[in-house]
């Protein structure tokens, strides 16, 4: 196999292919085109587009040439989804987030050199067709029955669809085909889940040009219970740091699973197969560790949000359970660390309250009476300050920067309670 080939598939990421020995032959002849598409659908990229950013740039240092395409058409539309019909959004929204999707997966490619990248938007030769040339053109090439028969169809007949979302796989089909004949494209790679749309695209390229071109899915990662990786009780994982912050971000990969990190690891992380398989020894042997964890967190982090944001990150979990000093994190971080982990606000001139009473509005414990307890059984802190005196109070100087006083009980259980700015303050 080639050799790029051979190292996606030792990283688990090859799902589908048409033919892969045929493509590691046109690998081999010298550098080609491919492209993977990224829907506006939502202001951001979240981290299973990633997987897609990242296996492009596996293929652009291996010599080949990526084209990333971001969908100003396609987005207006979206892609059908099994839970039901999806919300048009306006044409101003998709531009505006065509726009900064394109400034997040620039991050993951070079614009230099040989095989330098290029960004398209399918709205640039979408937006100009008429609907008879789209039909004459575009649509005699697909059979209705085979359209029916793809599987998110078939399970969204029964509850409806809209034609709009119906003819998705068209238009998917039509960014191949587009970009085979401006860009010479020979390659389209993308999420499992985007399987029956890729194909159509080569089948359509095959139909109308007479020519044979490659295809190549990713698996979609999933959790030891089978539920989809990138997903948390708060919602989607993204990669914009307005959206998840990087503290959130970092803590989400530190909290992979020890019997699926090693795959996260081969498929996110640029580490050789050597430093793998020491960490996957690790794993075995010393899981108490999480070193494949803590490798996987800092190797995502510095990638999407840069090496000082990771050591912002790492350094506040390392305060927030008493191994640093709160005092020197910033406001930013302290706002991203009470998102994370929860907490209350005390409303502009209300009364300070007993440390005890603290705890239970920071959701460390469950009672005030439980506070109490806490303080009496020497397991509760104030900005890692162990509190000794069941009636202590919270004073002026206990709140942080950005008005944040960290409770702990215990080494694990944490909550902050944030003091809202007087008029004076904001």
């Amino acid at each position: 196999m080639n050799e790029v080939l051979d190292e996606l598939a030792w990283r688990g990421l090859i799902a589908h292919s048409t033919d892969l020995e045929e493509l590691g032959a046109e690998l081999d002849k010298g550098p080609v085109r491919f492209y993977v598409g990224f829907d506006p659908t939502a202001p951001s990229l979240h981290i299973g587009h990633l997987i897609q950013l990242i296996t492009a740039r596996r293929l652009q240092d291996a010599g080949h040439r990526p084209v990333l395409l971001v969908g100003g058409a396609t987005g207006m539309i979206g892609d059908p989804k099994e839970s039901g019909e999806r919300v048009m959004n306006s044409p101003e929204v998709v531009a505006g987030w065509v726009d900064r999707l394109r400034g997040q997966v620039a991050r993951y490619v070079t614009f230099n050199g040989d095989n330098a990248a290029t960004i398209v938007n399918n709205l640039d030769w979408t937006g100009s067709m008429n609907v008879v040339e789209f039909l004459r053109d575009i649509g005699k090439h697909f059979p209705v029955n085979r359209m029916l028969a793809r599987d998110v169809v078939a399970k969204r007949l029964e509850q409806g669809i809209s034609y709009t979302e119906f003819s998705y796989v068209l238009l998917q089909s039509m960014d191949f085909l587009e970009l085979h004949r401006r860009h010479d494209v020979v390659l389209q790679t993308g999420g499992s889940d985007q399987w029956g749309n890729i194909t159509a695209g080569a089948d359509l390229i095959r139909r109308v040009e007479g020519t044979h071109v490659h295809a190549l899915a990713t698996p979609l990662l999933t959790k030891a219970d089978g539920t989809k990786f990138g997903k948390t009780e708060g919602g989607t994982v993204w990669i914009d740091p307005e959206l998840t912050s990087p503290y959130a971000f970092h803590q989400f990969f530190l909290n992979a699973e020890d019997s699926k990190v090693i795959e996260y690891i081969k498929v996110f992380s640029p580490r050789t197969r050597a430093e793998i398989d020491e960490l996957e020894q690790l794993t075995l042997q010393e899981p108490h560790r999480r070193a494949a964890q803590r490798a996987l967190a800092d190797d995502l982090t510095d990638l999407v949000h840069g090496v000082a944001e990771r050591e912002a990150a790492t350094a506040a979990a390392a305060a927030l359970f008493g191994r640093g000093e709160l005092a020197d994190l910033p406001s930013s971080t302290l706002s991203h660390v009470a998102a994370e982990v929860g907490g209350a606000l005390l409303e502009p001139g209300t009364e300070l309250p007993d440390v005890a009473e603290a705890l239970r509005l920071a959701g460390v414990v469950e009672s005030r009476s439980a506070g109490r307890r806490a303080i009496q059984e020497g397991g509760a802190y104030l900005n890692n300050q162990k509190v000794t005196d069941v009636e202590a109070r919270l004073g002026e100087d206990d709140f942080l920067a950005g008005g944040h006083a960290v409770l702990r009980r215990g080494k694990k259980t944490v909550g902050v309670l944030r003091r809202g700015a007087t008029a004076a303050q904001a």
